[in-house]
């Protein structure tokens, strides 16, 4: 066999190279990965010019960037007002968008709305190009949802040929490819769904909507871990790259950015799941908190959460069961929090506080569904774990906002001035922060300093009893 058809092997889920057979890959771990492939040839090393490519006049003069239109990099409003916010104002001719999530979390019915839109605002067509589901499927989908323009078009194919040639013959401004991971490019090696498929049909859509100016947008599978299938390199290869998300029990659904470069990488988007389809929602406030109890409820705190740029208020709650006795482990049960972060806060509670919580069964969770991982929440669990512990109930229009250290001390957080403005116009009356955080004056809120988890404590309970 001549040098330039030697042979390596490459792994199937992560796509690392190496020179022989292995049963278990080098560099993510998965056993029975290895796939047989061509190797490139060897390149000589060197200064002459031999080992340099020849040089050509390209087909284009380089031009001063002064003299560069940014017209064509324009966003497109979809009217769908949070995946707009998201991508940056909407969708851009020749900019490719990556959408991943979990199987029925709602992605495909989220892109049928935003392809009817998309048709509807004039923009030119759209083609919707489906490799999981039959075109009648679809068309059911369009009916209980209202999709049903004239402008968008739809094609059930897997073959990537056909799928460029329905792009020909439609010559849509939108291109949606649901999913990325079903197409296959028949003159490239490699299973259906593997790397060196969703790569190449991954750099072959890239490259047509490039050449058409034409908006594409990509569904990706998703692994046990929730990370995109495939390989790393296909963030690399698209503009933008976000994530749909949500509990399947709940009607709530955020719309995650991760990538963009036509906007903020950190917007957040949020949807209600609704039997017409997916509805945006502007002030998505009131789903994260609990309806007003007839009488104050012990064990409830509300914070203030960021959600990319968005300061959401979220309500916590914690119930104490029944202490264990004769060296047992207590249940220690989370939903929507972070399990170490509740381990932390209650030790912190039991050692710096004075409190006895170890061994006691917890159980803590967020309203509505949403996900907490911010420290910014620990302030506010320690006061729901306080309240539930003493039995009194934290006053209602008392929000609490700031990290919890080991040495029992209430550090600051980013965006205080943002969470408590929000807290302020939703008309909370109380913010307990950490000191030092606050740089402006808010009206229509008393604002309460504290350094540590003790003040914190007594801050909660005096607001209590002024207006309990």
């Amino acid at each position: 066999m001549s040098k330039s058809q030697r042979i390596a092997y490459a792994c199937g889920a992560c796509g690392v190279r190496v020179p022989k057979w292995v049963g278990q890959c080098p560099d993510c771990g998965e056993w029975g990965s290895m796939e047989e492939t061509a190797a490139p040839p060897r390149q000589s090393i060197g200064t002459g010019s031999s080992a340099l490519p020849a040089a050509r006049r390209p087909a284009k003069p380089a031009m001063r960037i002064g003299t560069v239109s940014a017209a064509q990099a324009a966003s497109l409003p979809t009217g769908i007002g949070e995946f707009d916010r998201v991508m940056g104002g909407g969708l851009v001719p020749g900019g490719v968008t990556l959408i991943s999530g979990e199987p029925g979390v709602g992605k495909s019915t989220l892109l049928l709305e935003v392809a009817h839109r998309f048709a509807e605002a004039g923009y030119g067509k759209a083609l919707v190009a489906t490799g999981e589901e039959s075109a009648a499927q679809v068309r059911r989908r369009a009916d209980r949802t209202g999709c049903l323009s004239e402008e968008l078009y739809l094609a059930a194919e897997t073959d990537l040929g056909a799928v460029l040639g329905h792009v020909e013959d439609v010559k849509p401004g939108l291109l949606i490819l649901d999913s990325v991971q079903t197409v296959i490019a028949p003159d490239t090696d490699g299973v259906p769904g593997g790397v060196t498929q969703v790569k190449a049909v991954a750099t072959a859509v890239t490259a047509e909507a490039k050449s058409r100016n034409m908006a594409v947008i990509l569904v990706g599978h998703v692994t046990k871990d929730g990370g995109i299938a495939g390989p790393r390199a296909l963030e690399h290869l698209v503009d933008t790259v976000v994530h749909f998300e949500g509990d399947k029990h709940s009607m709530l659904r955020l719309l995650r950015g991760v990538k963009n470069r036509f906007g903020p990488a950190d917007e957040v988007g949020c949807f209600e799941m609704t039997e017409d389809g997916i509805v945006s929602l502007a002030d998505p406030s009131g789903l994260f908190l609990d309806d007003a109890p007839t009488e104050p409820t012990p064990g409830t705190c509300v914070t203030v959460t960021m959600e990319g740029r968005r300061a959401v208020p979220v309500e916590v709650q914690a119930l104490l069961g029944k202490s264990v006795k004769d060296g047992g482990i207590p249940r220690h049960t989370v939903s929507g929090l972070d399990q170490a972060r509740l381990n932390m806060v209650l030790a912190v509670l039991t050692r710096r506080g004075g409190m006895r919580l170890l061994d006691r069964e917890v159980y803590a969770t967020t309203i509505g569904g949403i996900r907490v991982r911010e420290p910014a929440s620990d302030l506010a669990l320690a006061l729901a774990l306080v309240s539930a512990e003493q039995e009194i109930a934290v006053s209602a229009d008392l929000v609490a906002i700031g990290e919890v250290s080991l040495t029992g001390q209430v550090r600051r957080t980013v965006n205080a001035d943002r969470r408590i403005g929000e807290a302020a116009r939703l008309g909370f009356k109380t913010a307990i922060v950490p000191k030092g955080s606050v740089a402006e004056r808010h009206r229509g809120i008393e604002v309460v300093e504290v350094e540590t988890i003790n003040d914190a404590k007594q801050a909660a309970a005096r607001t209590w009893a002024r207006r309990g």
